[in-house]
């Protein structure tokens, strides 16, 4: 039986922990189930409370493993954009053995080779930003493994993170008794998942990853991420003179940016959005009130992203693109203030099944981070436990058999895991 790819991944967000847990066939994802877990031990993607980080990760997996039927060991671990470096290398890779015939061995060592390469103590290695061969004088980015040559060059660019923010968010998925498979970059992962590594490459991209609490812009050019910033307030400023004023909930002041259906404050109605009886007052919400509370905060957040971004708009106005997306990306709005930028916007849609939401664009773009320089590696360890899932196919299939359908879970499960007859 051939072996499933069941890959894991975790990202340690804004006041949650997000668990995706999927299978890759045929190069895709296949959502399997996603799990989202309210955590305050972080704030401004520092780790403040580990021991909360550490029960909401294990509940995340806990419930997962609850409703797949087998255990999760290993996990794919997003790291914050925090202090994100680039080294480029040019390895020069030689064949001794006389085959005179490149192999994945060869390959293995240039990576090796060009990961030794230690830029500070402050940061560390994490991913590979880009790979590309030169073989008999000509170049390509396809591993050009069964090439006939005596030596040929690797050019490698590689990101590394802060190691401090690193360590203390691999500090507790281990403590949470996980094991790390891989790491990455999440702005990284999100340009796997929204295609920014793969569009234009003299057009330069800035993804736009908006949070509750702050906002990664990350630039990327020439199939390469180049740079990255964090702006130190995300949608929760939004809705602070709200949240002041009639005492909200943070969920209730997400859910109602999404009730903002207009960009032009003066033609919201009175219509009232939001009612909640309090010991102290009554709370009566307006679509109005609502949007000549928020419109101007968004726009003066865009405002920001202009200001920081002028440099690269100034030199390529023509061409520079903004892709919006994380949580934020799902405030409906966003994508009708598009004149608001100083450069073509738009907000990334996901439509992975299973996963639609902004929020999972991380998660699900660290699979396809992970099969990228998994071609080098050659890693065959899934996240899962391989025994556990085997027996659960084998369940699901006997039950298919049978008629025993058991809900759309499993019929979804059956849909995705079952081997081809």
């Amino acid at each position: 039986m051939r072996k499933k790819k069941v890959y894991a991944t975790l990202e340690i967000a804004d006041q949650e922990i997000r668990l995706i847990v999927l299978e890759i066939f045929e190069g895709r994802n296949n959502v399997l189930r996603v799990e989202r877990v309210h955590c305050s031990g972080v704030q401004n993607q520092k780790i403040i409370d580990e021991a909360a980080v550490v029960k909401a990760i294990q509940e995340a997996c806990k419930n997962a493993q609850s409703a797949l039927g087998f255990r999760i060991e290993r996990v794919l671990l997003a790291i914050p954009s925090i202090n994100v470096q680039r080294c480029s290398q040019k390895i020069h890779v030689q064949i001794p053995d006389g085959t005179k015939t490149i192999r994945l061995f060869h390959i293995q060592q240039g990576f090796n080779k060009a990961v030794e390469k230690q830029l500070s103590e402050e940061v560390v290695f994490v991913n590979i930003n880009q790979v590309s061969y030169i073989v008999n004088g000509e170049q390509t980015t396809k591993m050009p493994i069964g090439k006939e040559c005596d030596d040929f060059f690797m050019e490698v660019d590689l990101l590394y993170a802060d190691k401090e923010t690193m360590y203390s968010y691999a500090r507790c998925v281990e403590q949470s008794n996980l094991q790390i498979l891989d790491v990455c970059i999440d702005a990284y992962a999100i340009a796997q998942e929204t295609g920014a590594l793969i569009a234009d490459p003299t057009r330069p991209v800035v993804v736009v990853d908006l949070e509750q609490e702050h906002c990664t812009l990350a630039l990327f050019q020439h199939g390469r991420l180049l740079n990255t910033t964090t702006l130190e307030h995300g949608y929760k400023t939004f809705t602070e003179e709200l949240q002041k004023k009639y005492h909200l909930s943070d969920a209730i002041c997400y859910r109602l940016l999404q009730n903002i259906f207009t960009e032009d404050q003066d033609e919201a109605s009175d219509v009232i959005c939001y009612i909640e009886q309090k010991e102290e007052m009554r709370v009566e919400i307006t679509l109005k009130e609502l949007a000549q509370s928020c419109l101007s905060k968004i726009r003066l957040w865009i405002s920001d992203i202009n200001e920081a971004c002028a440099p690269i708009a100034g030199q390529s106005a023509q061409s520079m693109r903004y892709v919006l997306t994380g949580q934020g990306a799902n405030i409906r709005v966003l994508s009708m203030m598009p004149s608001a930028f100083n450069a073509p916007a738009t907000v990334f849609e996901e439509q992975t099944i299973g996963a639609r939401d902004g929020a999972f664009v991380c998660g699900l773009g660290m699979a396809y981070a992970w099969q990228y320089v998994n071609k080098i590696r050659h890693d065959d360890k899934i996240s899962v436990n391989n025994n556990e899932l085997e027996a659960s196919i084998d369940s699901i299939n006997q039950r298919a058999k049978s008629g025993a359908d058991g809900g759309f879970t499993q019929k979804l499960k059956n849909a995705i895991l079952t081997e081809k007859e």
